[in-house]
């Protein structure tokens, strides 16, 4: 019987939209089981939202109404997103169901059985105006800690330092700012103490988790983990306790559970199992993964498999943690605007551009992402579209063209177009093992490497020229630069599948996968199918499309700065205060600052000669912190080598495919031993770093004006 998987991503919570953070962990889950299911893999992927608790129940009220319409609103909402995002989900339900409501029962159940449940008497703030217990984070006051005012009852944001609600310093009720008072009532605790070396067991097990955060685990150990309290007071929105007046399960005890009902109703749905425990059952030879973000890691690394544990179901066998996203260096804020949603990104671009970024930078350790607008545009720009993209349009097209009749050549017995094809091949066990490990950056990494081979491989061989005197050379040099288009297609089908899906057509080819590609040989292509009309695959970015995401630009939301009286500001203020000169009066003639050039005759600037580079390979030069060692394709016969200073501010990978302005004819010069050929145009702004000026689509070789 074939191996079976099964994998979730963290259930989205049903108070709110879902954000581009968010995506981070979906894109990651996708392109991980897209990637399976290429392989060949039996997988199965299962989310849904997470609709219980406090904050559900409160946010309904305020609209006016119940829980379950409130939930219901998220869930199309959400499924939506999954849905344009691409986001393969085999099946989304909701644990405000009743397949988890039968398994939240059965689990506790067995908890009970086991003696893992103690009732015990804890004080909690009470709102005798709003007349219910409150959790921490209807709970403000000012934090002990630091003494900062209007801080919920949980951790001081300012600070850190976390603290029980009780410790707050004139707390008071997040909903109607009265002083609560404390009230004794009965909890049900899980025995999380009683598991300590069953979970220590667990942490140490080779792949369960990163293992930076299973160190970080330890210091629960060394203080003694604490009992779980699973309950709730009423009202709550949530599944009420058996056996129990008035108590609920706590959100964090049957969410988790979402994961099984999820898998209960896709089996009932679909006839593809007979239930859960196809996969769930302690004895089910399924292979659980769960992907989560690093903020919910004590729940899924220490609460769930204890719980498992005693429920008698399976543990999962690995916990693939992710880290935050950062948007343009900073946290993302709801109030400065960055906090953007799922669908303000795709009313403006589409999904794949994203997609492909995450991929481009995303590890398998728990650091946190950013996005940069202008990197997520530069990045994509210089390598998706330029790079992988040009490829694929510039192959196509000429073969598609009136002198070449959408006809291939047959496969070479030799030649450089043969080896071209064979040594992209032998790179797809590397692209195989950087899926499997989630070193989605290494596998982009060697997917643009493979196709800057290709692109160089054309520039070289010039079918362009070719075809007006030789036809049949330039169509071979063009259909084996298509055969690694096709294997392009096959490598990225995980991380952009509506991409490749437009290449496939384009090719008149079948999907390639990982599968097929463990014993494909040269040529990949039916050389006697014609291709398809190419056009295309994605657009450029450009910038101001890309800013548009952001609703509010962070700038926008705080106030301006006062000019100092000496400085950059004071000299803004003197310039804006300047007279203008009357129209039609002729400009005063500027005076070169110090240190500047003085004014150069037009026949001075004819003499440099600006052209549109590729840049092939980028390296760090040993000893030179500001020196990149760059490898460019200038439209010559062999690519140039140039030395930039752009180390500070530009990484190697994020150099290669990108397009540039070169000053072609500067004299070669040594410079830590590698001798230059040329200059690469950027521009600086004081405070704000570099930029690279971008020539936009224009092949290398082409003049600047």
């Amino acid at each position: 019987m074939a191996e079976r998987i099964l994998v979730t991503s963290a259930l989205p919570y049903a108070n709110g939209p879902i954000h581009i953070g968010h995506a981070v962990e979906y894109v990651q889950t996708d392109i991980y089981v897209r990637f399976l299911r290429s392989c060949g893999k039996d997988v199965v992927y299962f989310c849904a939202d997470d609709t219980h608790g406090t904050p559900i129940e409160i946010n309904a009220a305020k609209q006016g109404l119940k829980p379950e319409e409130f939930v219901a609103r998220w869930y199309d909402s959400h499924q939506s997103d999954f849905r344009d995002l691409g986001i393969s989900v085999d099946y989304f339900h909701s644990t405000n169901s009743p397949e988890n409501k039968h398994y939240a029962e059965y689990i506790y159940g067995k908890l009970k059985d086991h003696g893992d449940i103690e009732k015990r008497d804890i004080e909690q703030a009470y709102c005798e105006q709003d007349k219910r217990f409150l959790p921490d984070r209807f709970i403000k006051g000012t934090c002990p800690n630091c003494k900062a005012a209007d801080q919920y009852g949980d951790a001081c944001e300012k600070c850190g330092k976390a603290y029980s609600p009780t410790d707050l310093i004139e707390p008071r009720c997040a909903l109607c700012n009265t002083p609560p008072v404390r009230r004794k009532s009965s909890h049900l605790f899980f025995k999380l103490s009683r598991h300590a070396d069953f979970l220590q067991e667990t942490l140490r097990k080779p792949g369960f988790l990163h293992p930076g955060l299973a160190t970080q685990l330890q210091g629960f150990f060394e203080s003694g983990l604490a009992d779980w309290d699973i309950s709730r007071d009423g009202p709550y929105f949530g599944f009420a306790i058996p056996g129990e007046t008035d108590k609920y399960f706590y959100v964090w005890l049957d969410a988790p559970i979402g994961y099984i009902a999820t898998t209960e109703k896709w089996a009932k749905t679909t006839g593809k199992a007979k239930s859960a425990l196809d996969f769930w059952a302690e004895d089910s030879d399924a292979r659980i993964i769960h992907f989560i973000g690093k903020d919910i890691v004590y729940f899924h690394a220490l609460f769930w498999p204890a719980v498992l544990k005693q429920a008698g179901l399976k543990r999962p066998e690995s916990v693939k943690v992710h880290g935050h996203l950062m948007l343009n260096g900073e946290k993302m804020s709801k109030s400065r605007g960055t906090l953007i949603p799922v669908r303000s990104y795709l009313n403006h671009l589409d999904p794949s551009y994203l997609r492909y970024f995450y991929a481009a930078t995303l590890g398998p350790g728990v650091e946190d992402l950013d996005l940069s607008l202008k990197d997520f545009r530069l990045r994509v720009n210089g390598e998706l579209v330029n790079n992988i993209g040009n490829l694929a349009n510039r192959s196509l097209s000429m073969l598609a063209g009136a002198a070449l009749e959408k006809r291939l050549a047959p496969a070479s017995k030799e030649g450089p177009g043969k080896a071209l094809v064979e040594a992209a091949l032998a790179r797809v066990p590397e692209v195989r093992e950087a899926f499997e490990k989630l070193e989605f950056r290494n596998a982009i990494r060697i997917i643009t490497e493979i196709s800057q081979s290709a692109n160089g491989f054309l520039q070289n061989a010039a079918p362009w020229a070719k075809v007006k005197t030789d036809a049949e050379a330039a169509r071979a040099d063009l259909s084996d630069a298509a055969e690694v288009a096709y294997l392009l297609g096959a490598l990225l089908t995980p991380v952009i599948p509506r991409v490749t899906e437009k290449l496939f057509a384009q090719l008149n080819a079948p999907p390639l996968t990982f599968e097929a590609l463990a014993t494909a040989r040269y040529p990949l292509l039916d050389r006697s199918r014609p291709v398809g009309n190419p056009e295309p695959l994605l657009p450029r970015l450009e910038e101001e499309r890309v800013n548009a995401i952001v609703e509010q630009p962070p700038a926008a939301a705080e106030p301006a700065k006062e000019a100092k009286k000496e400085g950059k500001g004071a000299k803004a203020e003197k310039k804006a205060a300047e007279p203008k000169p009357a129209e039609g009066a002729a400009p005063a003639q500027a005076k070169p600052a110090e240190g500047e050039p003085g004014e150069i005759d037009i026949t001075d600037f004819t003499k440099v000669a600006l052209r549109v580079g590729q840049v092939l390979a980028a390296e760090r030069v040993p000893k030179a912190d500001k020196l990149l060692k760059l490898s460019v394709d200038v439209g010559e016969a062999q690519p140039r080598t140039i030395c930039a200073g752009i180390a500070e501010y530009y990484a190697p990978e994020q150099m290669v495919g990108r397009k540039v302005v070169v000053v072609a004819n500067l004299k070669p010069r040594m410079l830590r031993g590698i001798e230059s050929r040329g200059m690469i145009l950027a521009a600086k702004a004081e405070g704000k770093g570099l930029s690279l000026v971008d020539p936009g689509d224009l092949p290398p070789g082409s003049g600047v004006a």
